[in-house]
């Protein structure tokens, strides 16, 4: 499969002209919806918390060539994490609320707004310290993965992390699917999960440490129990912002490579106690080169085969995948900094600009790919 038609979207030549952006425009997600394209963004000063943050929705008759601001979400806090979901006829916006601070990660709420005929104002459907990643509809109704204790992820005395598998019929009423087993992994940060053809369930889960290692567990649930996490593979490369979607019948991954130590992110310090262990990873991890890749996932072995890098350098990787309007292959957009500056740590492109470009990946067989 091959990468063409590169194109700056955000900012970019299609967007209206009085539109004001930040100089980091980096989460987002992507969406088909009544016959057009649309596109959530965060532009804020920064890639860290910020007050000034806001989340535009953009929308695209021409399959991205020119683009309408449709809706603006701006709650005088950072807002991150923003999700496009069509579900019943009408398109859902969710996204979580932050602090102002720079040097520290404040998650509260999980919102949601609904567009019907317009947007209605903005719904909080969580309890604060919330973090949602990934909704998809499953057996006939929305489940939402979403993580707890972030806050504490970067400080010195971090409590375990614990994702958690929520539900709901309109978009709105939000609860654990299994009621009496809402947390599904612990130790897990961002999860993506993905219907498969047979009805079961894959996830990918980036993993921090301590608690539950280093690096991402691959898991696959069963049809009739998509909360049951028991069968899963680690991998000592961290797949952060999963985003998984189908190629055929066969899913594949997007996610942050780690150009540094052959992929890892675990350097297997095993003489450090696990702590410290955790925080010599984190610092190797900015400190090092990124990209944004594209692997093969086998459910059944449990294995993630790279295929090829996006276009992608510095500060990169929180992508969305949508079909191609032509029906072959899919079309991708993703946010980086400068592309020719590829040796940038990660570091480094946090505190310079980000844009969000779309590509398209063309309709190549399924079965080609690298190791």
């Amino acid at each position: 499969m091959t990468v063409r038609a590169l194109r700056s979207v955000v900012p970019g030549p299609g967007l209206p002209p009085d539109l004001v952006l930040g100089a980091a425009n980096n989460n987002l997600d992507a969406a088909r919806h009544d016959g057009r394209l649309w596109l959530a963004v965060r532009t804020a000063p920064t890639h860290y918390a910020s007050a000034a943050a806001r989340l535009l929705v953009l929308v695209s008759d021409d399959e991205g060539a020119r683009w309408v601001l449709d809706h603006e979400v701006a709650m005088g806090r950072d807002v991150r994490e923003p999700r496009l979901v069509p579900w019943r006829g009408r398109l859902l916006l969710v996204w979580f609320t932050g602090g102002t601070s720079a040097t520290r990660l404040e998650p509260d709420r999980i919102h949601v707004a609904v567009r019907a005929t317009g947007w209605s104002e903005p719904a909080a459907v969580s309890p604060p310290d919330c973090i949602p990643w990934r909704i998809r509809p499953v057996g006939g109704r929305l489940l939402m993965t979403l993580y707890r204790g972030a806050g504490s992820l970067f400080t010195a005395h971090p409590v375990p992390l614990t994702v958690e598998l929520w539900a709901s019929d309109d978009g709105l009423a939000w609860a654990p699917a299994d009621l009496e087993r809402p947390v599904v992994h612990e130790g897990g940060a961002e999860a993506d999960h993905l219907e498969l053809p047979d009805g079961r369930l894959l996830a990918v889960v980036r993993k921090e440490g301590p608690e539950g290692g280093w690096g991402s567990d691959l898991v696959v649930a069963p049809a009739d129990d998509p909360g049951d996490w028991r069968r899963r593979a680690s991998d000592p490369r961290k797949f952060d912002s999963p985003c998984l979607f189908l190629h055929g019948d066969e899913p594949h991954l997007i996610a942050r490579r780690q150009v540094a130590f052959g992929g890892r992110y675990d350097l297997g310090l095993r003489g450090l106690p696990p702590s410290w262990r955790t925080k010599v990873d984190q610092l190797a991890y900015v400190l090092t080169p990124k990209r944004t890749a594209r692997y093969r996932i086998d459910p059944d072995a449990l294995t993630a085969t790279w295929l090829h890098d996006l276009p992608s350098a510095g500060d990169t990787a929180f992508a969305a995948v949508v079909p191609a309007a032509d029906g072959e292959g899919h079309l991708v957009f993703n946010y980086s900094s400068r592309l020719d500056r590829g040796w940038w740590p990660w570091v480094v492109g946090q505190l310079r600009p980000t844009h969000v470009y779309s590509a398209e990946l063309d309709g190549a067989s399924p079965s080609g790919g690298g190791s």
